[in-house]
């Protein structure tokens, strides 16, 4: 889970970590270049969205390795508890 300035989205990635400068440098080039991160437990994630994470999951090719799973914050908000997400990443740009 990424927390923008625009508000949390859900992001699918085969990077390890979100420090990874690749991982970094895509989120930049979608326009994100502040945020907090949280790692969520992958399935807790294909439980709660279903038909629709294997949908994303399906559509990956070889070369994706970032996918936007949910934009819709308040809905990423109501399914994940604040108070289970552990420390958050911190990220901003020079």
């Amino acid at each position: 889970m990424l927390i923008t300035g625009s508000g949390p989205i859900l992001v699918l990635s085969s990077h390890e970590k979100p420090d990874d400068d690749v991982f970094l440098a895509k989120l930049k080039a979608k326009g994100i270049e502040k945020f907090l991160a949280y790692e969520l437990p992958l399935d807790e994630v294909k439980e709660r969205y279903g038909g629709h994470f294997q949908t994303v999951v399906n559509d990956l090719h070889e070369t994706d390795d970032l996918r936007v799973l949910d934009v819709n914050g308040h809905r990423v908000f109501d399914l994940f508890k604040l108070d289970g997400l552990g420390a958050p990443f911190v990220h901003e740009s020079d």
